[in-house]
């Protein structure tokens, strides 16, 4: 069991999913047809034994609250664990303010009062599967003051953009933190999860107040990176960033492949997610469904190639999905044509006939809307 407070830490500028988040924030946004954003990490922290997870929300926290609960889904017990929901408890005059020093401030009493020695922190927007039991013990092991999680990849050109990047001496200890500008393919990321004492993560906390109003975490300790022993951790599975919508399309489009599927899920190690009671997806004699991601609850009437349709999508006669996104409880009308499209929830394609995209200009149908 790990031995540490878990918090889900916010999102900043770095991450950022057009379209999709104006109606929520990234940890609700809908994922594979079935899971959450937040369902990741949630379900890493809890397959590893925390207990005890902060989850901080930067804006519009309902359909988190809604998704989350009590935390049953995630097997975390009343008795013997606790979910907490945070967000700001003071007035935001100006966006530059809500940053995550910001909420961990307003919300230190939580913090303080949890009675673990060490805090494991991580965003929702990096999905992976990671036991974080192995990252504390490596953390107690080198003697380091934080413990970075971080990925080698070799498309950082394309991907992980805004994200930071590390260099690490042979002793993997980190020397500098930079932007990654997409100027190299090959690169150290991180994956913005840290471990480290309690009561060090509190001091950092105090003293990024102390500097500048606009400080985050990962800003204060770059700018400690001289005094602290900061050490790498080298993470080698799959994993997704999702910090734009291309991004964001992207790993929907790589997990429809069972082989790439099979890299991040594991039966041993579930993601759970908020449980929905409705019917079996239902397919008419008409229904062409190749190489897709079909949630449950939806009605099949044309053809689907190579696409993630989630709960409870009506497909009529004569429409063809192909490479394109549908969230729950969208309709697709007769004879429609969508290619690379993302659809937003409860939308309606019923009488514009044609949406076509391409993979570098997605097409993004707002939540609710009809066209």
């Amino acid at each position: 069991m790990c031995n540490a407070l878990g918090i889900i830490n916010y999102d900043d500028a770095s991450a950022y999913v057009a379209g999709l988040q104006d109606f929520r924030p990234m940890p609700s946004l809908s994922f594979l047809g079935r899971y959450r954003l937040i369902d990741f990490v949630l379900s890493n922290m809890t397959n590893s034994g925390i207990k005890h997870v902060q989850v901080y929300v930067k804006s519009k926290p309902r359909s988190v609250f809604e998704h989350l609960g009590t935390g049953r889904q995630y097997g975390i017990n009343s008795k013997r664990g606790k979910l907490h929901l945070l967000n700001g408890e003071e007035p935001i005059y100006s966006e530059i303010y809500n940053h995550d020093i910001t909420a961990f401030t307003q919300n230190m009493q939580f913090i303080e009062e949890a009675n673990y020695p060490y805090v494991v922190i991580a965003p929702s927007f990096m999905v992976t599967k990671i036991d974080y039991n192995d990252v504390v013990n490596a953390h107690l092991e080198s003697g380091a003051d934080i413990t970075v999680v971080y990925k080698t990849i070799d498309n950082a050109k394309e991907a992980f953009i805004g994200i930071n990047t590390l260099t690490l001496d042979r002793d993997k200890r980190i020397l500098k933190f930079e932007k990654n500008q997409g100027k190299y393919k090959n690169r150290h990321v991180s994956l913005r999860t840290y471990v480290m004492r309690k009561s060090l993560f509190i001091d950092l906390i105090r003293l990024a107040q102390k500097t500048s109003s606009m400080y985050s975490l990962s800003d204060i300790i770059g700018d400690n990176i001289n005094t602290l022993n900061i050490i790498g951790y080298s993470h080698r599975g799959y994993v997704a960033c999702i910090n734009n919508i291309d991004q964001y399309f992207k790993a929907n489009m790589e997990l429809i492949c069972r082989e790439k599927a099979a890299e991040l899920f594991d039966p041993k190690w579930p993601f759970n997610t908020r449980t929905n009671d409705s019917c079996p997806t239902q397919y008419s004699p008409l229904a062409d469904v190749k190489f897709s991601t079909i949630a449950n609850g939806c009605f099949i009437e044309g053809e689907i190639h190579n696409s993630v349709l989630g709960r409870g999508v009506v497909v009529k006669p004569g429409a063809v999905i192909e490479n394109s996104i549908i969230l729950p409880g969208a309709f697709i009308g007769e004879n429609a044509r969508l290619n690379y499209c993302i659809v937003d929830k409860h939308a309606k394609i019923m009488h514009m006939k044609e949406l076509i995209g391409t993979p570098e200009q997605l097409i993004y149908v707002k939540r609710r809307d009809t066209l």
